[in-house]
């Protein structure tokens, strides 16, 4: 799906402004904001000062229900009180961790390209015998669901946790509903790590709300920065976890304490405590901003794959070593499913990043893996400036 060129640079002139020579197509983290999100962050500034500790009133009554009510839209999700809000995706997988019942190792089937999130926070937890991991490669990445469905069938596992997009090469896991199908017992969680997915490809959930949480974050293709992920938290699964927070029980705080921990039975029940709420303020604008411009994850998407068509051939007569197409670690054209970033497999990979940022074209390298991300930001000018410097700055 290549969708037709769309220019929203105006609508990022205060991070354009700001590094006028940077050409951002890096694909970690840090995406430009939308200039919406500027005003975002002044008035959680000036509702604390309006309101000081009433704030949370406003957060959990009104900013949270937005932001909640745009997540549900546009992953097609029935019910939107099912998601809850924390800083950091780690966060939401150590609540999910702490589900499963002490005494013996949680069984887990992942893939062996899985964010450092989870990869680490799994291997240390299996040096003390706490989880045990089964890990599918994720190459050759053709096969990847069929085998990965294997393996679900195969085992018994307590949790399922793959992510949506790998991180490592932009490949997708496949069809989730086929993978949701794929798990015979229903007492296995599933869990979508969406943090490469999220509005970087048209995601649906309505056939698996039931069944598949889902995680992601505002710090990447939804323009919103740090502190605002979320987890959307099927009904059934996991109803009190062993890491929790007071905002769990916020809505009971000026109850008697009881003799059991209560929790909530909507997605409350893996909210944390006390966070920076800044993040919620700058998702809800540019949520906002995205609906007045009529602006989905199909649109998104189809821009990032024009855009990334338009990076390839302008590449290709250069022919520089390490950024052809038959570098890609996932190939690119009609009918693959592809994130919105390209991944080269280079031994150059830290070179070329550093002689890129060197003349202002930021991208970024993972081991021997080089990637050029592409968003909403991003313009068709900006490509060929890029190309223009990266021909001087390899000598192509």
């Amino acid at each position: 799906m290549t969708g037709p060129l769309l220019d929203f640079t105006a609508h990022f002139s205060r991070f354009r402004a700001a590094a006028p020579e940077r050409i951002n197509l890096a694909c970690h983290s840090h995406h430009d904001w939308p200039d919406v999100t500027y005003a975002a962050q002044q008035r959680c500034w000036q509702d604390a000062a309006r309101l000081a500790g009433d704030k949370w009133g406003l957060m959990f009554g009104e900013l949270i229900p937005q932001v909640q009510a745009h997540l549900a839209r546009h992953l097609c999700l029935p019910d939107p009180a099912t998601i809850a809000f924390a800083p950091n995706t780690h966060e939401f997988l150590r609540r999910l961790l702490s589900c499963f019942p002490a005494g013996r190792a949680v069984r887990i089937l992942t893939s062996d390209a899985e964010f450092h999130t989870a990869r680490r926070q799994l291997d240390r937890l299996a040096e003390d015998g706490v989880v045990t991991v089964t890990r599918v490669p994720a190459e050759p990445l053709a096969t990847f669901a069929e085998r990965f469905h294997a393996a679900c069938a195969a085992g018994d596992h307590d949790l399922v946790f793959v992510s949506q997009v790998f991180f490592s090469s932009a490949a997708t896991c496949g069809d989730l509903a086929a993978l949701a199908a794929a798990l015979p017992s229903p007492d296995s969680y599933l869990v979508i790590d969406g943090y490469h997915g999220f509005m970087a490809r048209p995601t649906d959930l309505s056939g698996i709300a039931e069944r598949a949480f889902y995680l992601a974050g505002g710090y990447k293709y939804a323009m919103a920065g740090e502190g605002a992920c979320f987890l959307h938290c099927p009904p059934g699964y996991g109803a009190r976890p062993r890491d929790t927070g007071w905002f769990a029980d916020f809505g009971a705080l000026a109850a008697p304490p009881g003799k059991s921990v209560g929790y909530p039975l909507d997605a409350g029940r893996f909210l944390g405590a006390t966070f920076d709420p800044s993040g919620l303020y700058r998702m809800a604008a540019v949520f906002d901003w995205l609906a007045a411009e009529a602006i989905a994850a199909e649109q998104v998407h189809g821009h990032a794959r024009a855009l990334m068509a338009h990076f390839l051939d302008a590449l290709e007569p250069r022919a520089i070593a390490g950024l052809r197409r038959a570098d890609l670690i996932t190939p690119f054209g009609p009918g693959a499913a592809h994130g919105n970033f390209l991944t080269f497999r280079t031994a150059r990979a830290g070179e070329i990043e550093t002689r890129l940022a060197a003349v202002g074209v930021h991208c970024d390298h993972r081991g021997d893996r080089l990637r050029f991300g592409f968003g909403l930001c991003t313009a068709a000018t900006d490509v060929e400036r890029a190309i223009a410097r990266i021909g001087s700055a390899l000598g192509a």
